[in-house]
C-alpha cells in the first residue's frame, strides 16, 4: 500500500480543524442516514431488541477502530462503515429457520469470504467478474421494498409521517447533503410530541454486548450470508477503493479485506452483520473539502472513526427510541435515506442494452420478496438474471452464425 503523493503543498482556507470537522460530518452523515436501515435489517432476521443495540455498537467500534488504525498508520483518508446495501438485504429477508442464530452464522461466513478475498486474489477476481449490471439489479430490487415504505407508511399515519417527508423534500431542493439528516431530526420532534421519549425504559439505554453463538444452517448460509457478501463487496469494497483512486489515494484490497472480513466474523457473536469500506461517504473525508493538501486528509480519517467511536454509547438510546416509534417513521427514514442509492443502483441495472432484459429480471425477482426451499428472493433474483444472461449470450452467438 502507498500513500497519496507528497508534491500537493496546503493551499489557504483550510486547515487541521476543518479536516477534523469533515471527518465529523462523515461519521455524522454515516451513522444518521442509515442507522435505521441497519436496526431494520437485524430485527427483521430475528434479533431482539438488545440484541440489535449489541449490533450497533459492535458495528460502531468495528469500523470506528478500522478507520483510526488505517488512517493514522496509511496517512490517507480511509474510512470505513456499516455495510448499508447488506442491512438491506436482511430488511428483505426473513427469519431463518434458526432464528438470529442462524442469521449470525450466515454473517460469520460472509466475513470469512471478505477476508479470503483480502489473502486469495482470484476469489477476489471472480467477485469482481460478477457482471455489475446483476449486483446492481439485486440491490437495487431489494432496496425498492425500503423505497415504498414511505408512501406506505404516509397514507396510514399522514400526521407523523407528512411533517418528515415534507422537510426531507425542503432540504433536497436547498441543502442536499443534509436532507436525510434533517428529515431525521424533524423524526425526533414527532416522537418528542408523540411521547415516545417519556416511555422508554431506562435499564434499556445502557447498551452492552449481547453474545449469540451461531447455529449453521445451511439454508441461511444461501439466503443470507452469500448474497451479504457479494453486496457488500460489489456495493461497498470495489466503489470504496475507486473513490478513494479518485482522490489520487492507491489503497490496496489486501489489508482493508483482512480487517472488514475478520473484524465482521468477531463482530458477528455480538449481533452485528458487516463492515466495510466507506463508498458513498468516503468522498466526504478524501475529498479536497476535507483539506487542500492531499497528505492532510488523513486527518479526517482519523476523526470520523473517534466520531463512530462516540456514537457507540448511544446505541441503547437509539434501539429503544426506534422500537417506541410511531408506526412507519423509523421505515421511512430508511426508505429517505435509501432512495439515492436505489437510483444509482437501478440506473447501472438497466444502463447496458445487451443486459438490460437480465438486469430487469433480477431486478424484479429480488423484488419479489418470494422464498424458494426457504432461500430469500435476494439470492433467486440473481440466480435468474444469470440463466437469462446466459440465454442472451446464445441468442446473440446464434445470430452471429446466422
Amino acid at each position: 500500500m502507498t500513500s497519496a503523493t507528497p508534491t500537493e503543498t496546503a493551499a489557504p482556507g483550510g486547515g487541521t480543524g476543518h479536516a477534523v470537522l469533515a471527518g465529523v460530518v462523515c461519521g455524522l452523515v454515516g451513522f444518521t442516514s442509515s442507522f435505521a436501515v441497519v436496526l431494520t435489517g437485524l430485527q427483521a432476521v430475528g434479533a431482539s431488541a438488545e440484541q440489535a443495540a449489541s449490533g450497533l455498537l459492535v458495528l460502531c467500534v468495528t469500523m470506528g477502530l478500522g478507520c483510526v488504525l488505517f488512517s493514522w498508520r496509511l496517512r490517507m483518508p480511509v474510512t470505513m462503515a456499516w455495510s448499508t446495501p447488506g442491512a438491506a438485504l436482511l430488511v428483505a429477508a426473513t427469519v431463518p429457520a434458526g432464528g438470529f442464530a442462524s442469521a449470525v452464522g450466515a454473517f460469520i461466513v460472509c466475513g470469512v469470504l471478505l477476508a479470503l478475498c483480502g489473502l486469495i486474489r482470484p476469489l477476489e477476481r471472480l467477485v469482481e467478474a460478477i457482471p455489475v449490471s446483476l449486483a446492481s439489479a439485486m440491490l437495487a430490487g431489494v432496496l425498492l421494498t425500503l423505497c415504498v415504505a414511505p408512501i406506505q407508511a404516509v397514507v396510514a399515519t399522514p400526521a407523523a409521517i407528512a411533517p418528515v417527508m415534507v422537510v426531507w423534500l425542503l432540504l433536497v431542493a436547498f441543502a442536499r447533503r443534509w436532507a436525510v439528516l434533517g428529515a431525521l431530526g424533524a423524526a425526533v420532534v414527532v416522537m418528542a410530541v408523540t411521547g415516545v421519549f417519556g416511555t422508554l425504559d431506562v435499564e434499556q439505554l445502557t447498551p452492552a454486548v449481547t453474545f449469540v453463538a451461531p447455529m449453521w444452517d445451511p439454508t441461511a448460509l444461501l439466503a443470507i450470508g452469500l448474497p451479504l457478501f457479494i453486496v457488500t463487496m460489489t456495493s461497498q469494497n470495489i466503489p470504496g477503493i475507486a473513490v478513494l483512486g479518485s482522490f489520487g489515494y492507491r489503497l490496496g484490497m489486501r489489508g482493508p479485506l483482512l480487517y472488514t472480513g475478520g473484524a465482521s466474523v468477531v463482530g458477528a457473536v455480538g449481533g452485528a452483520h458487516a463492515i466495510n469500506l466507506a463508498a458513498i461517504s468516503a468522498a466526504l473525508a478524501a475529498g479536497p473539502e476535507a483539506h487542500p493538501d492531499r497528505n492532510r486528509r488523513w486527518i479526517a480519517g482519523v476523526s470520523c472513526g473517534v466520531t463512530y467511536l462516540a456514537f457507540g454509547p448511544l446505541a441503547g438510546i437509539v434501539t429503544a427510541a426506534a422500537r417506541s416509534a410511531p408506526d412507519g417513521l423509523i421505515e421511512t427514514i430508511a426508505g429517505l435515506a435509501l432512495l439515492g442509492t436505489f437510483a444509482a443502483s437501478a440506473a447501472t441495472a438497466l444502463a447496458d442494452p445487451a443486459s438490460r432484459e437480465a438486469g430487469a429480471v433480477t431486478l424484479v425477482v429480488a423484488a419479489s420478496g418470494v422464498t424458494i426451499a426457504g432461500v430469500g428472493a435476494a439470492f433467486w433474483g440473481l440466480i435468474a438474471g444469470v440463466v437469462v444472461l446466459a440465454a442472451l449470450s446464445l441468442e446473440r452467438r446464434r445470430r452471429r452464425t446466422d
